[in-house]
């Protein structure tokens, strides 16, 4: 698991993370929430059973992240992603929370739709709960989790949704050559490091790329990436 850097107003390192859980399942529901709830610096404030249940939960809580199972019944957690991320945009009413989306499958066709839709990124069920712990306090602290192996592999076997986007940019040449090393999972201290310039340059290109294409934050500027072919197979920076 590799974390990079995103814009946002982040949960300091010695604050406490607010989290809510949904999964359409009772068992592994109560199991997340219980087990995690048992992890240093993660409180689990709810629990939802559907699409539906987390937004509203979400409204009426505010916590720092929710842990959205995407294969849910009312409304999945693409949808409820999309809703909760685009809501808070449309109303100018502070920051959203953040989504990890757990899941079954490294392959879920729903997992690429739901970073596209805005989530930060995306863990499985059968990690040990420390690694799904930590992938909570990572993007509480305004990062991104990025799998670029299997992201590209999850992306190969979609349409192109995003394949115009990229011309539409119009990045420049320092932009796509800093979406190319997004999209292989370094962070942007280590970015700085491989261009041999200062973080807040970095930090600069990052946010221009996001705004150029139109990306929910740097996890979708990287599905954009791979799925409009700046990034090809083999390449690692």
């Amino acid at each position: 698991m590799s974390a990079g850097a995103a814009t946002g107003s982040p949960v300091t390192a010695d604050s406490t993370v607010t989290l809510l859980v949904a999964d359409d399942d009772e068992v592994t529901r109560s199991g997340l929430r219980t087990l995690l709830a048992a992890q240093p610096g993660i409180t689990v404030i709810g629990e939802a059973a559907d699409g539906v249940e987390a937004v509203d939960e979400a409204r009426r809580l505010c916590p720092d992240v929710v842990l959205m199972d995407v294969r849910m019944p009312r409304r999945n957690g693409i949808e409820a992603t999309r809703e909760l991320l685009s809501e808070a945009r449309g109303t100018g009413s502070g920051a959203p929370p953040k989504v990890v989306v757990i899941t079954t499958f490294e392959n879920d066709d729903y997992v690429t739709a739901a970073l596209s839709a805005g989530a930060s990124g995306f863990v499985l069920k059968r990690l040990p709960v420390r690694q799904i712990a930590e992938a909570v306090r990572v993007v509480a602290a305004g990062e991104a989790i990025l799998f670029p192996a299997t992201l590209r592999r999850m992306v190969a076997a979609r349409p192109l949704e995003s394949a115009e986007a990229l011309p539409r940019a119009a990045l420049t040449v320092r932009e796509e050559e800093v979406l190319r090393l997004m999209a292989t999972g370094l962070s942007n201290p280590e970015i700085a490091g491989s261009l041999t310039v200062s973080l807040e340059t970095v930090k600069t290109h990052v946010g221009n790329v996001l705004t150029k294409l139109g990306a929910q934050n740097r996890t979708h500027a990287v599905v954009i990436a791979y799925e409009s072919g700046l990034v090809v197979p083999g390449f690692t920076g």
